[in-house]
């Protein structure tokens, strides 16, 4: 059967890798301008050209941002930009303005175009505009419900792309003010601020120094700070609706979040593309899920209107049970030993996860660790360094190492 597609997001070439080995159909990446994450490492375009080698040899597509709500002197270059990418063999163009639309069509008039969540795609007559224009594939604004992306999608014959995991931001579609008022940082142009996740108090002019929290009441809130969109455990619900391509977000996000997400959802894609009418949700899937740094989680709109509970009020900051160590550079059998890149600091003594897009997990505790003089260490502090440590089991190249936090860990 024919199953969306999983985009993973790849904000430097090692995540693209990453991505791709632990799962992904496609990629959503970044260059060093027009995206929406100018945060993100992003890619020049020698690192675009070795992750689009990197992809095609594997079978996997690359999609380029190109989505920034632009001003008059964002347009600059932007028709050369296009043509450098287009000349690479990217597999498709993400944008938002009209302007920018047209500069594509213009600059590599057979390049894939894909309409962003920033467009607002919020009905079936948004859908068919673009399509009449000439794009491929819209991507679903986040308010929208299953039923709403159904009926477009039946209304409609384009492809549709739909987030179904990761962050959530006060706007929505991605068009908010904020963090542009409160301290210059155009979120429209990849440098938001993330202010909707600030802690706010509220202060009456003539009692200074007197400061009251914010309080959801039946009118709603005024500051959101959204839970984490999750619908792992609505993978038929997904298929059922027509979504094209599972997008998952996180391109600023770590290697364990990419690795980790990209490959849960694809386990439960090929789960339900093996056995549809039996298929079931695993608890396991969600638990893992729950490893990575992550908000609470949340369906958002897909259902119903999100309520107050759907927003974080206590706290701004993130839950994750367990660190990311490291990834595996080398598995040396004759000595059964794996060759460690750290990423984090290591002790003699630590009992770590270990798993990989074809090594399923399995705890570990460290007999001993060992430097690049193979002498014995009581620890690996510095990051990036090679270690050698004893494994029961088999490793691959770019499986990960992780460590479950202590009740005393921040």
């Amino acid at each position: 059967m024919q199953l969306p597609e999983l985009l993973a997001p790849a904000g430097t070439l090692e995540k693209l890798k990453i991505a791709i080995l632990y799962g992904a159909d496609a990629v959503y990446l970044g260059g060093e301008a027009y995206g929406m994450r100018e945060k993100a490492g992003n890619f020049t375009l020698e690192e675009m050209e070795e992750g689009l080698d990197f992809a095609h040899e594997r079978g996997v597509k690359v999609y380029v941002t190109a989505n920034i709500i632009p001003h008059n002197e964002d347009l600059e270059g932007l028709a050369e930009y296009i043509k450098e990418i287009d000349k690479l063999g990217v597999d498709g163009v993400i944008v938002a303005d009209p302007g920018i639309f047209a500069i594509v069509k213009e600059a590599a008039s057979e390049l894939e175009v894909h309409i962003s969540t920033q467009a607002n795609n919020t009905n079936w007559g948004s859908a068919q505009f673009w399509k009449s224009q000439g794009a491929k594939r819209i991507v679903a604004a986040r308010e929208l419900s299953l039923a709403e992306i159904k009926k477009i999608k039946e209304k409609v014959d384009i492809d549709i792309e739909a987030f179904v995991h990761g962050a959530m931001c006060i706007s929505y579609s991605g068009r908010c003010l904020l963090s542009n008022y409160m301290n210059g940082r155009d979120a429209n142009k990849g440098a938001c601020a993330h202010s909707c996740r600030w802690k706010y108090t509220l202060m009456e002019e003539k009692r200074p120094g007197e400061h009251y929290p914010i309080y959801e009441n039946d009118r709603g809130t005024f500051i959101y700070n959204s839970k984490d969109l999750c619908m792992i455990e609505y993978i038929p619900e997904l298929i059922v609706a027509g979504i094209d391509s599972l997008k998952l977000e996180g391109r600023m996000k770590s290697l364990h979040y990419v690795a980790t997400v990209t490959n849960v959802y694809r386990r439960a894609l090929d789960a339900y593309a093996k056995d549809p009418e039996d298929y079931q949700f695993k608890e396991e899937w969600l638990e893992e899920l729950k490893k990575i740094s992550h908000r609470n989680y949340t369906t958002g709109f897909y259902f119903e209107k999100p309520k107050g509970s759907e927003q974080n009020y206590d706290d701004y900051g993130f839950h994750r049970s367990y660190d990311y160590m490291g990834i595996v550079r080398d598995y040396l059998p004759e000595s059964q030993e794996a060759v460690i890149e750290v990423r984090s600091k290591f002790f003699q003594g630590d009992v770590v996860e270990i798993f990989g897009p074809r090594t399923d997990t399995f705890s570990q505790k460290l007999d001993y660790i060992k430097n690049e003089e193979g002498e014995e260490v009581p620890d690996a502090p510095h990051p990036h360094q090679l270690i050698t440590v004893k494994v029961d089991n088999p490793v691959e190249e770019y499986d990960l190492v992780r460590r479950e936090k202590g009740d005393g860990d921040e």
